[in-house]
């Protein structure tokens, strides 16, 4: 005959209390093997390791209904422990999030109404972020012939917060999402595309700026340093770097000596130096953990200054 413990003798060798044993045994997760003649309950060695198994699938935060399931076969324990893996990651995810809404907060020292938005904005899903922007880009140009292959680059940038951001990222994430629903920005980025659908329709041939992306970070540096001098852009200095730059964009048959072409490339550097716009790649830097985008803004204000010189 098989060795019968009583609730009790259970209890001391599972630390389990004996109020927990007996609901189970009443929701019948561990029935018992057998009953004195007084009525009580008497478990086996079987009873024994069947009460271990439940208390450490408790432990893993499995509810009675899915361990019911377990003991009764009707499903894997590996396959019950992915689907809590998942809901468990996805938990620290959140708190993660918690943790860096509340520390960008402290730093902030912000009212009762940052808090909530930045909450708000921070518990936002992935999809839900990319949804916001993509409805942004959509607006922007919405009714225009533009270059598809252009915009779909400026579209591809997307917002993405690590499982785990530091507070500068949830700072980031909040003040990005407030830009792209600013109406002021959204009119300055919308002027840009129907100039950008202007020059298309008239049969100009676009060559937007990032294809000169190197030149121009080398002529942006160059005009700071003469701006950091005290030199002004009318300076043989800045005649000199208006030429080259004059002359990298002129197409066959323009003259980049001509007032009225430096004038219109002025006009388009102008169009593009929003300080606002350059402070929307900088915030999708900080949060997509990508290399820090130095401002240019007052570099290219030299050099407008310089082509309209």
């Amino acid at each position: 005959m098989s060795r019968t413990f009583t609730i009790g003798e259970l209890a001391r060798r599972t630390g389990v209390p004996v109020k927990t044993i007996r609901f189970y045994s009443d929701e019948g997760l561990l029935p018992p093997t057998d009953r004195t003649y007084s009525g009580y309950r008497l478990y086996d060695t079987r009873s024994l390791a069947r009460l271990e198994l439940i208390k450490t699938l408790r432990e893993l935060g499995l509810g009675l209904a899915e361990i019911a399931q377990v003991l009764a076969e009707e499903v894997t324990v590996p396959r019950l422990a992915a689907r809590h893996l998942a809901a468990l990651d996805e938990q620290i995810r959140r708190l993660r999030l918690r943790r860096a809404v509340l520390r960008a907060v402290v730093k902030r020292e912000s009212e009762l109404e940052e808090v909530k938005l930045m909450n708000k904005l921070a518990s936002m899903s992935d999809e839900e972020r990319v949804r916001l922007l993509d409805e942004f880009w959509a607006e922007m140009v919405d009714g225009l012939t533009v270059d598809s292959e252009f915009f779909a680059g400026m579209r591809s940038a997307k917002p993405a917060l690590p499982d785990d951001p530091s507070p500068e990222q949830v700072e980031a994430w909040a003040e990005f999402a407030e830009l792209i629903q600013d109406p002021g920005f959204r009119q300055a980025i919308r002027a840009m595309s129907e100039q950008h659908a202007a020059a298309l329709a008239a049969g100009e041939e676009i060559r937007p700026l990032h294809e000169y992306r190197s030149n121009w970070f080398q002529w942006n540096a160059r005009a700071e340093e003469h701006l950091k001098a005290g030199l002004a852009p009318t300076s043989s200095e800045g005649r000199a770097l208006a030429g080259e730059i004059a002359g990298a964009f002129a197409r066959d048959g323009q003259n980049p000596d001509d007032p009225a072409f430096r004038r219109e490339l002025a006009d388009r550097c102008a169009a593009g130096n929003d300080a606002r716009a350059e402070r929307y790649w900088q915030l999708l830097a900080i949060m997509n953990g990508w290399t820090p985008f130095p401002s240019q803004h007052a570099g290219t204000e030299w050099i407008i200054a310089a082509l309209r010189g």
